[in-house]
């Protein structure tokens, strides 16, 4: 990377973006790195210059012409209406703050890449889904509310500003979920609870990004600048029931009707947020092809998917307590009250209330 990089990164409040700063600031390449937020980080952030702005609003512009920015990483796109607030807020942080940070950008003379942090949540989760998704294969059925709504809209304001500006190198990560220590996400808060919820009658295919591999292809992202979409994710799958075995969580199978009256209990725990796209996640699960993030963008993770989940059980406290009981409490009141028509064919060979642990076989 040559000398004179100043690097602007959204989303720095948050611990993924906060980390991944302090980190870029130490690279001998980088002159300064420009955390930005609406409101201050939570913890250290090195030798990061912090400027409280919201990307909201088109002070933003300002911002990055008074740094002399040349590249921006934009990571502050969130999956949970918890931190924003609310849903309606979550949605303007999400597609406004967006729409006015690549405005901005395409202001600037000064900016020559751009790195977006995107998901394979934009690929939906379905039935009719492919074994493996590549990076040139649109979602089987398009998102119509919630995040992956606002993933879609991001990615397709990304793409009309690289054709807008195409002296901007534009590098898009869609990245498999993010699973570590210091990851507070929708399936990381899933995966913690001590009795976790499963859909009856599904096994879905899972894959993780250990988290110092976000800041790993984020950093490569910055210092190859290879232009294009990428899907990012550890080698490897694994099946929901492998995984719960292995970070030896109990499960209880349910019939997908009853989530709602779960997730409700869950928010009021503020233990997780079963959204639509995870319940779908949950059901159908997720697979994508990273041949091009090793072909073209040149870059291997650390960790496989098993590997990173292996880093991730080990972070997690036993599983038991009040919220155990209130979740076996609730689970068996919801069973006995749904109505049997509902239930699969095969129901009768796994009692949805049976409660799975110990180690993986």
């Amino acid at each position: 990377m040559g000398a004179g990089r100043t690097v602007l990164i959204t989303g720095v409040s948050r611990d993924l973006g906060r980390t991944f700063a302090r980190s870029l600031a130490v690279d001998p390449g980088v002159d300064r790195v420009i955390g930005v937020d609406a409101v201050p980080p939570r913890g250290d952030i090195g030798d990061v210059s912090f400027v409280r702005a919201d990307i909201r609003n088109p002070v933003i512009a300002k911002v990055i012409a008074k740094e002399d920015v040349d590249t921006v990483v934009h990571m502050s796109v969130i999956a949970t209406p918890g931190t924003a607030g609310a849903r309606g807020t979550m949605k303007e942080l999400n597609v406004i703050g967006t729409m006015q940070l690549l405005a901005a950008c395409q202001k600037s003379e000064q900016v020559r890449h751009l790195v977006v942090k995107s998901t394979t949540t934009a690929y939906g989760a379905s039935s009719r889904d492919p074994a493996m998704f590549t990076e040139d294969m649109e979602p089987r059925r398009a998102p119509r509310t919630g995040y992956a709504k606002d993933v879609a809209e991001v990615e397709g304001y990304v793409r009309g500003f690289a054709r807008r500006r195409p002296d901007v190198t534009v590098t898009m990560l869609r990245c498999a979920n993010v699973i570590g220590a210091e990851v507070d996400s929708p399936l990381t808060s899933y995966l913690r609870l001590p009795v976790v919820p499963t859909v009856l009658g599904y096994d879905p295919r899972l894959q993780f990004l250990h988290e110092s591999d976000l800041h790993r292809v984020l950093r490569h992202a910055v210092v190859e600048q290879v232009g294009g979409t990428f899907n990012v994710a550890g080698d490897g799958v694994i099946l929901l029931s492998q995984a719960l075995r292995r970070i030896r969580r109990a499960s209880v199978a349910l019939p997908s009707f009853s989530f709602g009256g779960v997730g409700s209990a869950l928010r009021s725990l503020r233990r997780a947020d079963l959204s639509p796209e995870l319940l779908g996640f949950l059901t159908y699960g997720r697979g994508v092809d990273t041949s091009a993030m090793r072909e073209v963008l040149g870059f291997a993770p650390t960790y496989s998917t098993e590997a990173a989940l292996a880093e991730f059980a080990a972070t997690l406290p036993p599983s038991g307590g009040r919220t155990e009981r209130a979740l076996d409490a609730l689970s068996t009141r919801l069973t006995a009250e749904a109505p049997s028509s509902e239930a699969p064919a095969d129901a009768g060979r796994s009692h949805p209330l049976s409660i799975a642990g110990g180690s993986d076989g």
